[in-house]
């Protein structure tokens, strides 16, 4: 019991530390662009916010767990974004320039096939006569 009672006040915490954190950069935005948003719009906002990242939370632990991982990867943020063609897009783009930007020798490589190998994998055409 003592266990869930922690564990509930970690997850209170960590919600609103999250909405603070929404809040604050929703008003950041707002002044950058010379507007003003109210205290039921920012409240608003923050919920949305946190109610769209436990679902994507979710959305991440069952497409790992349908691959057969105990952890979510980039693909499947990918994937999790497949409702909005844009994120989608910019997540896809974002992953291909770290990518590029990561060092040669810590990429994984796949190696090239074997002479051997290439030549079981060609067709080879007998004709009878």
């Amino acid at each position: 019991m003592e266990r869930e009672d922690d564990d509930e006040s970690v997850s209170e915490l960590l919600r609103d530390r999250f909405r603070l954190s929404s809040i604050s950069i929703a008003e950041a935005e707002a002044k950058r662009n010379d507007m003003e948003v109210t205290e039921p719009v920012m409240a608003c906002i923050a919920d949305l916010a946190f109610k769209y990242t436990e679902q994507l939370a979710k959305d991440l632990e069952l497409f790992s767990q349908h691959a057969g991982r105990k952890s979510a990867n980039v693909e499947d943020v990918i994937l999790s974004a497949h409702r909005n063609e844009h994120l989608a897009t910019a997540l896809r783009s974002f992953w291909d320039d770290l990518k590029s930007k990561e060092p040669q020798s810590e990429r994984k490589r796949k190696k090239p096939p074997r002479k051997e190998e290439k030549a079981t994998t060609s067709t080879v055409h007998i004709l009878d006569g």
